[in-house]
């Protein structure tokens, strides 16, 4: 009988929580402003696929919400599972509700691959032990999705003694082989440190490391300084070719801003299936363009602001020449902040100004533009349902399209 009375207050416990949680959602929801865009060009059913993800900030509060197909949802209208989960990128979300079993526990986009017929995961657990060396093995996975067939293993990182801290990038499945894109910090007891990108290739037929092959290997000593950075995968977790890497070499003055060393700082790209290492020519990019640029195992798409307008370049990566150069029809404001998104042969363009308070000082803009002609298919800016919306900041995180 006791069991039974535990079961049932534990039960009403529950069952009071969720209530006392959507009152409150109910009650703040309420307090929030909506925004959406207002259509200034084009067909509104271009918002379908957007998706941004941003934040709302009025003094000391601050609260997390989502634009998905022209709707506001504040982080507190969520469910109170969604919200006990947290938010997930929308690929991540889809890839869940496809195949839940096998993405259980997965939820870094850089650490998966999917085609047609397989999806492949790897990632690297570690931790330090208590003589502060570290121990590290991969986590692989793989999906046949025919039949929903799962390939689950662990195999230990070679010469992980070596190894402070290792960052998996990029994932890619090459005749039946794991290709394993690191970025990795050496470990030294000494002045000089070394930062390394690394490409293990892991056989799925027999749960093994086939290799373990160095792409860079940087040493340096204070004040110098070294950084690899990828531009933003516009693709992430499908096939791709290529991938590129920037080799940022610099030194950080005593006295003064930290200066990065142009003329040995470079832009790399790795060819998966030629298993070649090259450095770019870039041609009429500059590194801090194509540094900050989109990629997608292609092309290199890079943003510049020239003559009061955006410019989208499309560089070309196997052939490292420029094959296309639009112009978007958007006023270009040094004091804006951009966000891009390339998908189905268009661009996806949003800008937001702050003022010095660090708030929205202007109605955010969203372009969604072709690639190739630049030509306009939506042009709207944010519009705000309450009257104070002044008190409130608008600051924008990401933008992803479905």
């Amino acid at each position: 009988m006791k069991r039974y009375l535990c079961s049932i207050i534990i039960g009403m416990v529950v069952i009071l929580s969720i209530g006392t949680y959507y009152v409150k959602v109910a009650s703040s929801a309420s307090s929030f402003p909506k925004y959406t865009f207002k259509t200034l060009e084009g067909s509104d059913k271009e918002l379908d696929p957007v998706i941004i993800n941003a934040t709302l900030q009025n003094g000391n509060f601050y609260e997390s919400l989502r634009f998905e197909s022209n709707t506001t949802t504040y982080a507190s209208e969520s469910s109170y599972l969604e919200n006990l989960t947290g938010g997930q990128d929308h690929q991540i979300e889809r890839l869940i509700k496809e195949h839940r079993s096998f993405m259980r526990g997965k939820d870094s986009i850089s650490s998966l691959y999917e085609d047609d017929d397989f999806l492949a995961y790897a990632w690297v657990n570690s931790e330090f032990t208590n003589n502060g060396k570290m121990e590290a093995e991969f986590d692989i996975g793989l999906l046949e999705k025919k039949d929903e067939e799962e390939t689950s293993f662990q195999i230990e990182l070679p010469d992980q003694e070596r190894i402070m801290n290792v960052d998996v990038r990029d994932v890619q499945l090459v005749h039946s082989k794991l290709q394993v894109l690191t970025m990795i910090d050496v470990n030294s007891n000494n002045e000089k440190q070394t930062k390394e990108v690394h490409l293990y290739t892991i056989d799925l037929a027999n749960k093994k490391v086939l290799s373990d092959k160095t792409l860079l290997s940087e040493t340096f000593t204070y004040p110098n300084q070294v950084d690899f950075e990828m531009p933003i995968d516009v693709a992430p977790s499908r096939p791709n070719n290529m991938v590129l890497i920037s080799l940022i070499i610099g030194v950080n003055h005593e006295e003064g801003p930290y200066e990065e060393k142009l003329k040995e700082s470079k832009l790399l790209s790795y060819n998966y299936e030629t298993e070649k290492l090259e450095t770019v020519k870039k041609g009429s990019l500059s590194l801090d363009m194509a540094r900050s640029g989109y990629a997608d195992g292609k092309n290199l798409y890079a943003v510049e602001m020239k003559s009061g307008k955006y410019r989208i370049k499309t560089f070309d990566l196997s052939s490292q020449t420029l094959t296309n150069d639009t112009e978007l029809d958007i006023a270009a404001n040094k004091e804006e902040q951009y966000t891009a998104a390339f998908k189905n042969g268009r661009v996806y363009f949003l800008l937001n100004e702050m003022n010095q308070e660090g708030k929205s000082s202007k109605p955010a803009k969203l372009l969604i533009a072709d690639l190739k002609t630049g030509k306009t298919l939506y042009k709207g800016e944010t519009v705000i349902n309450k009257k104070n919306s002044k008190s409130f900041g608008l600051y924008f995180d990401d933008l992803e399209i479905k």
